[in-house]
């Protein structure tokens, strides 16, 4: 059953069916995965900001005198621009998930283009698992497909998942590819 308040409650019945077939149960991502983006983009969201404001500290200080436009106006769009971000992230990450059917995997993403990209087993070259700090304190990691081409190599990855289920997940698609290729 669709999550009511989710992405796919503001999608067009007509359009949903290409992005959402029938019978496919998405799984969502971590919940703390919605932490990280936000502080990320806090952080983010401060140094601009911060960075904006240097007309007005140089002001201040007398080094020149910058138009009221650069001096307010920039700081201003930054913070806003920021905000809208900010707002936006957890509707984002809401829309993103993967559903493991038998001879392929679905992952979806995108907010006002959404998009579901469809990963064949027998075209993953390898899996990998990475962890970066925020994420490994939070128990996060994010896995990583690795796929045959025809215009080289594509990396499809999939952030937000907890530790067990990366490694899980890991595996379980290592041994679905290898069967795939050994079918060959």
């Amino acid at each position: 059953m669709p999550d009511p308040s989710g992405p796919e409650a503001h999608w067009p019945a007509g359009r949903r069916r290409a992005l959402d077939p029938d019978g496919i149960e998405w799984r969502r991502l971590d919940p703390k995965y919605l932490t990280l983006r936000l502080a990320a983009a806090a952080i983010s969201a401060t140094v601009w900001t911060a960075l904006a404001c240097a007309p007005l500290a140089a002001g201040a200080l007398g080094l020149f005198t910058p138009p009221a436009w650069l001096a307010v106006g920039l700081p201003a769009a930054v913070a806003a621009a920021a905000l809208a971000n900010l707002a936006l992230i957890p509707r984002r990450v809401r829309a993103m998930g993967y559903s493991e059917r038998e001879d392929d995997l679905l992952i979806r993403h995108g907010l006002l283009v959404r998009r579901v990209v469809v990963v064949p087993y027998g075209r993953m070259q390898y899996v990998d698992v990475s962890v970066g700090p925020i994420e490994g304190a939070l128990g996060l990691a994010t896995v990583k497909l690795h796929t045959a081409a025809p215009a080289g190599q594509s990396t499809v990855p999939i952030p937000g998942l907890p530790d067990a289920e990366a490694a899980r997940l890991r595996e379980q698609l290592s041994a679905r590819g290898e069967a795939r290729l050994a079918g060959l």
